[in-house]
């Protein structure tokens, strides 16, 4: 095994840094910077891929030169090639003429951390680690036990003891990860596995992890691909630990820079109201980001109260323009329902995009003839507790019988 030197670079000093190295002296935020491959490609390149054996066959490693083109051994479950769907009840709920969907809750394990997971991991393998492993609210690690699993790796995840979902932890359990539950919330679990890969027993896979963002990126190759390369208005998401926030940006700007996009859309980063330090610093102006010590909201994947990426969203926002949303938990579940009754469905976290657009068009900061496309993040699976019946004038069932639940 030969390791790359220094593949980072700090985002606030410039200091490059080595493949173990996940913070700057500085205490800046790392990435990997583009390599010279990534001057050869080209739409016609990317396109002539499309449904060829792997590593092509991997909505991820289709675009490797722009996420890691120097790595060997790939670790990989065909992740990627999520649809984008429309529905007329969609475009009703949010008010605005045309809004898709693109559903990263149907990659292997249910949700968008495979993209970020197969890079990571691979780098784990290419530098001879023995064991990998993370803090999570549930996707990370289940996504995480799987590939983990796949490339012969011991895996540990840290999660919040009572806070994650039966089908999460189960699934996790199922791929063969060691389980460790912490008393207290995301960013103490964090703590946990930061100490745990700084003792030398493991490697944090994490989005502090610059790989894991790399891997994020292609949602934003794959989504222009689908779209002949043409951009939306605006692109809506769930914002938890910011590592899509990040990975959107980067992405928009390479793109643009490589000339396989003609402009760059806005961004709208949508937090659960309970647990929503960066809307608090965006709104406030604020340089530095004050944690929620007590973050609190059902949709479980994106409550995180210290979001170690929010110097790189900052940066994202900058760049593409856009703004930040603060959405209830009623409102995400309402936002939820659309989208489970338009029969697609996913986890609650991801219906804060959905819902996020709905309240910023309510405000007019999104135009009725803009274009909009929401990531769904989470698969419906992940979190399947089913919601309370809708009050019917006929009795506990809806009068239409869509949904209803009836007891016998």
């Amino acid at each position: 095994m030969t390791e790359d030197p220094d593949p980072f670079r700090c985002i606030r000093c410039h200091r490059t840094a080595g493949p173990r190295e996940f913070r700057c002296a500085c205490g800046g935020l790392l990435e990997v910077p583009l390599g010279p491959a990534a001057r050869s490609v080209s739409r016609s390149l990317f396109d002539a891929r499309r449904g060829a054996p792997l590593p092509d066959a991997s909505g991820v490693w289709r675009f490797r030169e722009l996420v890691h083109p120097t790595i060997g051994r790939i670790v990989s479950r065909e992740e990627g090639n999520t649809p984008i769907y429309r529905h007329r009840d969609l475009d009703r709920f949010s008010g605005v003429r045309s809004l898709s969907a693109k559903h990263e809750g149907e990659n292997p394990t249910g949700s968008f951390k495979d993209r970020g997971m197969t890079v990571a991991v691979s780098e784990a393998a290419r530098l001879d680690a023995r064991e990998v492993c993370c803090a999570s609210t549930g996707n990370t690690a289940s996504s995480l036990a799987s590939y983990a699993a796949l490339a012969g790796l011991a895996c540990r995840v840290f999660v919040p003891k009572g806070q994650v979902s039966g089908a999460k932890l189960a699934q996790t359990i199922a791929y063969g990860a060691h389980v460790a539950e912490v008393e207290g919330n995301f960013d103490a679990c964090m703590a946990q596995a930061e100490a745990h890969a700084g003792s030398g027993r493991a490697y944090l896979v994490n989005s502090l992890n610059p790989w894991r963002i790399e891997g994020q990126k292609t949602i934003i190759f794959e989504l222009a691909q689908q779209r002949a390369w043409e951009m939306p208005d605006w692109i809506a998401f769930p914002a938890g630990n910011l590592g899509n926030a990040s990975a959107f940006g980067k992405a928009l700007v390479e793109a643009k820079e490589l000339d396989l996009i003609d402009r760059l859309p806005k961004l709208l980063l949508v937090q659960a109201a309970g647990a929503a330090p960066f809307y608090r610093m965006w709104k406030a102006g604020a340089r530095e980001l004050t944690p929620e010590l007590h973050p609190n909201t059902e949709a479980t994947a994106i409550r995180i109260g210290n979001p170690v990426s929010w110097p790189k969203a900052l940066a994202a926002l900058s760049a593409c323009g856009g703004d930040v949303e603060a959405v209830t938990d009623r409102e995400i579940f309402e936002a939820k329902r659309t989208i489970d009754r338009a029969g697609i469905g996913c986890e609650p976290a991801s219906a804060a995009s959905l819902a996020g657009v709905r309240k910023h068009r309510a405000a007019g900061a999104i135009r009725p003839d803009e274009e909009v496309v929401c990531i769904l993040t989470g698969h419906i699976l992940k979190d399947a507790r089913p919601p309370a019946p809708e009050p019917s004038p006929h009795g506990s069932a809806r009068a239409d019988g869509v949904g209803a639940r009836e007891t016998l």
